[in-house]
């Protein structure tokens, strides 16, 4: 299985769309044991196991600026 490297501040791209509709891109606000995330279309965030992220993930977009 392909390695995923994101980390704090990256951009990302989830499998699927976000309810809203707006986006499925998506920036990492936490890490640790869960993951929080920000939908970049509504604004909304949402926290999630390290495991079911990494299941969700597509790609990183763009790295962020730290």
């Amino acid at each position: 299985m392909e390695e995923k490297n994101y980390d704090l501040g990256d951009i990302i791209e989830m499998k699927k769309e976000h309810p809203c509709h707006k986006s499925k891109q998506w920036k990492i606000i936490r890490m640790g044991a869960d993951i929080r995330v920000k939908c970049l279309g509504c604004g909304a965030s949402v926290l999630m196991p390290r495991s079911k992220f990494e299941k969700r993930l597509k790609r990183v977009v763009s790295k962020g600026n730290q």
